[in-house]
């Protein structure tokens, strides 16, 4: 029986439904905090169990049964909160008697890193290790499909994108297609205690991003990189929260330094095909 944990999230719920194509409903166990949420998932035959991050006794109830835990790292952004909730899951699982563990990191994750839930995916690699738990860990880039975040409402219009990356490159990935991944490695074997990078090439900057925009929208779209603080300047000036502004300047500053500037096969590897490139999925969202 395999277990997703954060199953009405998006990550959670793409995974469940690739499962559903490779195994029984009644094998999927989806762990929510708030089962109100996961009706659909009920509908389609899919086991849906409580379990909060942040209460220990509910993980290991969740986890009764169950051989495979996919571990989706929280949302909670401060340090001390996402480590404490981490442990709770896999303690919960070893005492669950869980068998494996797949937990998606971060790229490159670090303590040094200019992005701030770097270093809480380092030490949570290090739990995950130690805790003697068969494991696989899914090192992810960022989603192909923050990029419109990134390029903003008025690049179309204004023919630029603004943005304080420099001229990093980022190796971007799906997260539907890291999904079909997750699920071919949760309901095959050969993974046991693997680190896979899941960072297809090739990378791309910003200024890559804005001559494919260009192609697809056949609107001339330019690349102009800003500091961090003008941006951060600009993002408050419409009101938004600074949590958010904290969170896209250390992404802005993590990908001007190159942190997520890699390439490895394995993505494709387990995908089990090319997995969408950067001007197909602009397209999709851009085109004519």
């Amino acid at each position: 029986m395999l277990a997703i944990t954060g199953a009405t999230g998006h990550l959670g719920q793409a995974t469940i439904q690739a499962l559903l194509a490779k195994v029984a409903p009644t094998e999927i166990v989806a762990v929510v905090r708030d089962p109100e949420k996961a009706t659909a998932l009920r509908q389609q035959g899919v086991q849906v169990r409580p379990g909060d991050y942040n209460d220990p006794a509910s993980l290991q109830a969740a986890f009764q049964g169950v051989e495979t835990v996919l571990f989706i790292s929280t949302s909670e952004v401060e340090y001390e909160i996402r480590m404490r909730q981490h442990q709770h899951v896999i303690d919960a699982a070893k005492q669950a008697g869980v068998r494996h563990v797949v937990y998606t990191s971060l790229l490159n994750p670090s303590r040094e890193s200019q992005f701030g839930a770097s270093p809480s995916h380092l030490a949570t690699e290090e739990y995950l290790r130690a805790s003697g738990l068969t494991h696989t860990i899914f090192r992810n880039t960022f989603y192909l499909d923050i990029l419109p975040m990134f390029i903003g409402e008025n690049a179309l219009p204004s023919g630029k994108i603004y943005f304080a990356a420099g001229d990093g490159k980022v190796s971007y990935a799906l997260r539907e297609e890291i999904a079909q991944a997750l699920a071919n490695v949760l309901t095959s074997s050969g993974h046991d205690n693997q680190i896979y990078d899941i960072a297809p090439a090739p990378p791309y900057s910003l200024h890559d991003v804005a001559t494919a925009l260009t192609e697809v929208s056949g609107q001339p779209v330019a690349y102009v990189p800003i500091s961090s603080e003008d941006m951060a300047a600009g993002m408050r000036q419409h009101q938004v929260p600074e949590p958010v502004v904290d969170l896209t300047s250390g992404i802005a500053r993590a990908i001007s330094a190159n942190e997520f500037n890699s390439a490895s096969p394995a993505f494709e590897q387990l995908l089990g095909r090319k997995p969408t490139d950067l001007k197909t999925y602009l397209a999709t969202v851009y085109g004519k």
